[in-house]
């Protein structure tokens, strides 16, 4: 039940386009909260209040390097996003291979 909690964290998270923006940068690697904040939209401020939400749904991580905060994405919180979406990955090639066995004995006749 804890995971279940924590792919709705995620996925609420990611709902929010900044969120998205963000997290998209993080994608080749770490960075600064400086760094984030380049070419968006948004105040710095209202940057680390969109980090604070994705570091709570633990989608990213935070490290410090002296007076810098750090983030990167979290392969773990990750994970708890791709086992959800896989269940339906799963199921939809569960059906087309149902579809596709039921058509091969259709087309046998």
């Amino acid at each position: 039940m804890i995971a279940a909690k924590q792919y709705d964290l995620a996925l609420n998270a990611l709902g929010d386009p900044t969120r998205r923006a963000i997290f998209e940068k993080l994608e080749k690697g770490p960075l600064s909260v400086v760094h984030i904040a380049e070419g968006l939209s948004v105040t710095r401020p209202a940057v680390s209040q969109h980090l604070k939400v994705l570091r709570e749904a633990k989608l990213i991580s935070m490290e410090q390097q002296g007076t810098r905060s750090i983030y990167s994405i979290d392969p773990e919180g990750l994970q708890v996003v791709r086992a959800y979406l896989d269940r339906f990955w799963d199921e939809a090639l569960h059906n087309f291979k149902t579809l596709a066995e039921k058509t091969e004995i259709e087309n046998q006749k």
